[in-house]
């Protein structure tokens, strides 16, 4: 089986704009959440928003290209820039069509959506803007990477919701070890802190209406109420370990499992008894050749809901059996949000960090469990832990029932 490893990164977060700021933030603690600035939200049930601020994507790319991408795909170029160029990654030295994409967009673009609905309604389907469509529609993050940089090889845009940066780190990892690729640029990345965005997921109930910024998203604790819309990019460089060797690439960490499952159960909620997030990860963890009793950290997908925080709970307990109170766990989404299609591609990220840092983050917000019986996993509570990281999951559980783990280790020759 060829061997994959993490040669690159790159994030557009709520609280830093390269993968440096984004760590620096992390290990801070510092909450990305704050009042919606990006439309009026006065009438509006959820205020806050974990919004990307100062990002001009010129800075990135070539103006005129920007011109023609939405933003969820300019943050999608802007991650990729920055991981190929952590990577080394010379595309001129590389056969193309040995290196493909796989990045995802849950919702696409929300704002082109709604502003061509406008013109049709308004002015008459003449009015509709020619880029419409090609705008919109998901896959275009992952077009518009591969446009950008050249990369001719695979392309795809797996869509799970809040699964989607997992799912497509995942197959891109999965790509490399059948032998279809070499290198896969590969995440998530989103843009819908938007009037329909927040209001959509404000009708499902789903948001937390909190306009206290350090209570809106706090994982696992017994006041959480809804999850806090979030946007952004996290895209990695994933490399066959002899192709990275041989070009001299630094190795950050290696990825060595991946497991997926349906719940088949619920459009929003998922399954109460965790069966199906369990299987992603004992699937994974088979996948990897790696005992619970190896797993260091699990980064939970951590919503903040609660549904997902109870049910995930019951999930690991269920993947981990004897093991569940050895990993420290922890959300990311207690300080940038839910990322939706991104939040898999920052968290792995997060990972990968933790293995290189020997730092694990806490759940920021974290206070009290509502029932220390059924909440006794190994939450890291008050602050962020120093200790040697190994073996990382990284779960991501999205509606429609979609479950995703990664499992990425330490480097070792």
């Amino acid at each position: 089986m060829r061997r994959v490893v993490v040669t690159g990164m790159g994030a557009i977060t709520p609280i830093g704009l390269s993968v440096d700021e984004f760590w620096e933030g992390i290990k801070a603690s510092k909450v990305g959440i704050a009042p919606i600035t990006k439309f009026d939200a006065t009438d509006f049930k959820a205020k806050l928003a974990a919004e990307v601020q100062g990002f001009v994507a010129k800075d990135y790319m070539d103006a005129k290209a920007a011109k023609r991408m939405e933003v969820f795909s300019q943050y999608a170029v802007a991650a990729a820039k920055e991981a190929i160029e952590q990577a080394g990654l010379d595309m001129e030295q590389e056969d193309p069509y040995r290196v493909g994409t796989a990045v995802g967009s849950g919702t696409g673009s929300l704002q082109a959506i709604v502003r061509n609905d406008r013109r049709l309604i308004d002015k008459g389907p003449n009015r509709i803007e020619p880029l419409a469509i090609p705008m919109m529609i998901s896959n275009m993050a992952c077009g518009n990477v591969s446009i950008y940089f050249g990369l001719k090889g695979k392309s795809i845009n797996v869509v799970t919701a809040c699964a989607t940066g997992t799912h497509n780190i995942g197959e891109a990892f999965r790509t490399i070890q059948y032998g279809d690729a070499d290198v896969m640029v590969a995440g998530g990345t989103e843009a819908c802190v938007a009037p329909i965005g927040v209001g959509g997921f404000s009708a499902l109930t789903a948001l937390n209406t909190t306009e206290d910024a350090s209570r809106a998203s706090i994982p696992f604790d017994k006041d959480r109420a809804g999850f806090v819309l979030g946007e952004g990019a996290g895209v990695v460089i994933l490399e066959e370990l002899e192709h990275a060797k041989a070009r001299g690439a630094k190795i950050l960490a290696e990825v060595v499992g991946y497991g997926a499952t349906s719940d088949a159960y619920h459009i929003t909620s998922p399954a109460e008894d965790g069966m199906g997030a369990a299987n992603a990860m004992i699937f994974a963890m088979q996948d990897a050749g790696v005992k619970p009793s190896e797993v260091d950290y699990i980064n939970a997908h951590g919503t903040s809901t609660h549904h997902n925080d109870l049910f995930e709970t019951r999930a690991i307990k269920i993947a981990m059996g004897d093991a569940q109170n050895k990993p420290l766990i922890s959300s990311t989404k207690s300080m940038v949000g839910h990322l939706l299609g991104a939040a898999g591609g920052v968290e792995f990220i997060t990972c990968v960090k933790s293995i290189e840092t020997g730092y694990v983050h806490e759940n920021v917000g974290l206070r009290e469990v509502e029932d220390p019986e059924e909440f006794s996993l190994n939450y890291v509570k008050d602050k962020g832990v120093n200790t040697d990281v190994d073996v990382c999951l990284s779960n991501s559980l999205g509606f429609g029932g979609h479950n995703a783990t990664l499992v990425v280790r330490k480097y070792k020759d």
